[in-house]
């Protein structure tokens, strides 16, 4: 029986496997993660809610633009803790919302492709070194749950006008906002959608949503008035700062392709130094050096078979745009109007950012560049099935290759640290051990 034939009969199991495997590689780098600032400001934020009432209003610290809105980031951390008075609780709420949004795009992948491609994603999305590797307790990386509610809500009102599902398509925006200023990506995309008509919208769902998220602001409203801290930092930087320099534009561009493709960001590739390998210097350098062009080289050739995918299945959704069909496309033609309405927000982010971005402030986007390969992969399927699912399991070996060295080796993982003990020293520096706080 060939390979192929393999995953069909046994779907159920590969699935659940791949995801086991996925949230056991997000423990591991959990647990190796280095705690820096952009962890600290969360887990502070969560500690001084659980031991000395102080619920903060405002998120993490971005540049130029000041705090993010709203205080989901505080209780997302702080939540967590007062059911388990671990560092581990809100780390382990994060890896299981992760994996929700896996679920999520799951169940609309499987109203458009086969089996065997639903397989892909689970391999391409789930054991993917762009995912895995933000298996650490800061903003962006809870960004992937509300994209997948942005797409599973948008998807059902292709099919339905619903007050809920618009309800939820506004509140993953405005969720979204209140952890990073990625969050107008979504909402580009779902003004394209409803320009295309390509979404039933039921405007009592979205007032619902507007003043769910309007009143969830109200504290830090009052904060901002209040604290000049959080109102940014005086810059040369502007609104349009982006569009006019062009290259954030063109940078920001390419990491949609990148995150398709196996060119990881260079933190992965070029920070391993291996010198837990040997005590040879020299060794450690050698490998060091083939590891890096290892990467460098499958990565490279990766981007090149993206772009080639991208081209082609754009043009598919041409012939669209100049039709008044778009209530009735293909489930999987409507997901290839999402992409590009997601790489064209990706475009507007850029054209208005202050700031040149990096891959962590586009990983919203990370799900939605994959869809343009799922399409390519489901003709590949009806063509040459047994090809397909050789290469994905190479993939996924190599995937696996990948994450157990950064997860150990790497700028923001080492086996070295102990999560759990630096957030211990980061207490005993703030001077918020629970010990601390009971006899006070």
């Amino acid at each position: 029986m060939s390979l192929h034939h393999n995953i069909e009969k046994h779907f159920t199991k590969l699935f659940w496997l791949i995801l086991v495997c996925s949230g056991l590689l997000s423990l591991n780098y959990a647990a190796n993660q280095i705690l820096t600032g952009d962890q600290t400001q969360m887990l502070l934020k969560g500690y001084l809610g659980v031991y000395q009432g102080n619920w903060l209003s405002y998120g993490n610290a971005a540049s130029v633009v000041g705090n993010v809105p709203g205080s989901l980031s505080t209780y997302i951390v702080g939540l967590p803790l007062l059911l388990w008075d671990s560092p581990w609780a809100p780390m382990l709420l994060l890896i299981a919302l992760r994996l929700v949004s896996f679920l999520l795009f799951d169940s609309v992948l499987k109203q458009c492709f086969s089996p065997t491609v639903r397989l892909c994603f689970a391999i391409l999305y789930l054991l993917n070194p762009w995912f895995l590797y933000d298996s650490l307790i800061y903003n962006p990386a809870y960004l992937c749950l509300f994209a997948a509610m942005h797409c599973w809500s948008a998807f059902k009102l292709s099919q339905q006008r619903s007050w809920f599902y618009s309800f939820i398509n506004v509140l993953a925006i405005g969720l979204a906002m209140q952890l990073h200023y990625s969050w107008p990506i979504l909402a580009v995309i779902s003004l394209y959608l409803f320009y295309r008509k390509q979404v039933q919208v039921n405007w009592w769902g979205v007032t619902l949503g507007v003043i769910v998220i309007a009143a969830s602001l109200v504290p830090y409203i009052i904060e901002l008035q209040a604290n000049p801290a959080i109102q940014g930092q005086q810059s040369d930087r502007y609104i349009g700062w982006g569009g006019i320099h062009v290259y954030p534009v063109l940078k920001s561009t390419l990491y949609w392709l990148r995150y398709s493709s196996m060119l990881f960001s260079n933190r992965i590739i070029t920070d391993a130094e291996f010198l837990w390998l040997s005590n040879t210097d020299w060794l450690n350098t050698a490998v060091s050096y083939l590891w890096q062009a290892l990467l460098y080289l499958l990565g490279g050739l990766s981007l090149i078979v993206t772009w080639g995918i991208n081209r082609r299945v754009w043009r598919k959704i041409k012939p669209h745009w100049r039709s008044n069909q778009a209530l009735h496309l293909k489930p999987a033609d409507w997901l290839l109007h999402y992409a590009f309405a997601a790489l064209l927000g990706i475009v507007v982010s850029a054209i208005l950012s202050p700031i040149i971005f990096s891959y962590w402030h586009l990983i919203i986007t990370f799900g939605f560049a994959l869809f343009p390969v799922l399409y390519q992969a489901e003709r590949w399927q009806k063509q040459k099935p047994a090809r397909l699912a050789n290469i994905m399991l190479w993939v996924g070996g190599y995937f696996l290759m990948v994450n157990l060295v950064a997860s150990h080796d790497s700028n923001k993982y080492s086996y070295q640290q102990s999560y759990q003990q630096q957030v211990a020293e980061y207490l005993d520096q703030q001077q918020l051990r629970p010990s601390q706080h009971k006899a006070d």
